[in-house]
């Protein structure tokens, strides 16, 4: 359903920004008063990744007049198959300096602010007061349930997207007006269940059709123009070349935007959520060794059996010398355990230490109670050990 304007109108354009904004000012919707809105506007992007590289351009292109960014990562070059704000002579530099350098050479006339560091529960609220409107670029389950729960508590919309190899999700939130992230998703999922970008991939392109979704939704709500995503969920299928909508409803019994909320204040999000589960914790509690400590084992000729648990297509990438490769959803099926060997000390291994450590919880379960992971995973090996190696 169409909402009203979320901004009221700057007072006026400069000649330099009617002529700059003249192919928004000659559609009706939009005109004069829809640009003096988004001149009026105050925008923060959570962070200035995949998603918050077009989603940054773009809002800046459109004239938001204030554009916030936040971010504590620096840009390596591997994420320059998709995050277009940066550019090879940006990497290593922090990715909100770099993207506030894009955003203006995109369009002077927008202010940016910079908020380098990360977005917390001890900072969220001060932080995100500060704005009209919030787009949520984030990748990981903690941020987006702490950007739903501030913005629910602050009474704020967002935008969210969401992606995931050739697919990707859009949404406005706003539990003034509708469900909240929770209302879609009440608990996240279980630990070790959804890979990562970082694990899985993403199509690079993917990045930039969600993030042109969430920025026709925010100059929708911002300007009061057409039917925002509010109470529907957009699925996009790059492959198929589909869209869909879905409705989605209010949760009466919400956790924190229900009739009586249980949540009324900020939570620990990263306990909430877990990377590992409880059962991959105490495994890998004294069963963790170094990629140096691995190294020294090979070198010594120790009886150990090597194991890789990433996917195929990340084994043709890099692997360890002498790993056996016996992907994850085979210990999970439990027709891995046959392949182990009793007479050998097993060593799992994957990208970061998070897939392996779940591995090992269903191996010391089997009974190899000697078993142990490679914290840091492969990615510690090239760092630390051989870093000819091509990372990723």
């Amino acid at each position: 359903m169409p909402l009203p304007p979320l901004v009221e109108p700057a007072p006026d354009l400069t000649v330099n920004e009617v002529k700059r904004y003249s192919r928004h000012l000659i559609i009706p919707d939009v005109g004069m008063t829809g640009q003096k809105r988004l001149k009026n506007s105050r925008v923060l992007c959570v962070g200035a990744g995949g998603l918050g590289s077009p989603a940054l351009l773009y809002l800046a292109a459109a004239g938001v007049g204030t554009l916030g960014v936040i971010d504590f990562d620096v840009v390596d070059e591997s994420n320059l198959q998709r995050q277009v704000i940066h550019g090879q002579s940006d990497v290593g530099r922090p990715k909100a300096l770099s993207a506030r350098d894009s955003v203006k050479e995109v369009n002077p006339y927008v202010q940016v602010v910079v908020h380098e560091e990360a977005l917390t529960a001890d900072n969220v609220m001060e932080v995100f007061s500060g704005y009209d409107l919030i787009v949520d670029g984030t990748d990981n389950f903690a941020t987006r349930y702490l950007v739903n729960d501030a913005c629910v508590l602050l009474g704020k919309p967002y935008v969210w997207g969401s992606i995931y190899r050739f697919d990707g999700q859009a949404s406005v939130f706003w539990a003034e007006h509708g469900p909240c992230y929770r209302c879609l998703y009440p608990e996240p999922p279980p630990p070790g269940m959804v890979p990562s970008c970082a694990e899985g991939g993403v199509l690079g392109v993917l990045c930039a059709s969600v993030g042109s979704v969430q920025v026709t939704e925010a100059i929708k709500v911002l300007t009061g123009i057409g039917e925002p995503l509010v109470g529907r969920l957009m699925i996009y299928d790059a492959l198929e070349m589909a869209y869909r909508t879905l409705s989605i409803k209010k949760d009466p019994d919400c956790a924190i935007c229900g009739a009586n909320p249980t949540i009324t204040e900020l939570i620990d999000y990263d306990a909430f959520c877990g990377a590992v589960s409880a059962d991959a914790q105490a495994a890998a509690s004294g069963a963790t060794i170094s990629a140096a400590e691995l190294k020294a084992m090979l070198d010594r000729g120790e009886n150990i059996f090597l194991v890789d648990v990433r996917e195929p297509n990340e084994y043709e990438i890099v692997s360890i010398p002498g790993a056996v490769l016996i992907p994850k959803d085979r210990f999970l099926t439990g027709e891995a355990l046959g392949l182990l060997p009793h007479d050998r000390r097993i060593v799992l291994h994957c990208k970061s230490g998070v897939r392996s450590a779940e591995c090992l919880a269903i191996v010391k379960n089997a009974g190899f109670s000697d078993a142990v992971h490679v914290g840091g995973g492969i990615v510690s090996w090239v760092s630390t050990v051989d870093p000819s190696l091509p990372s990723y």
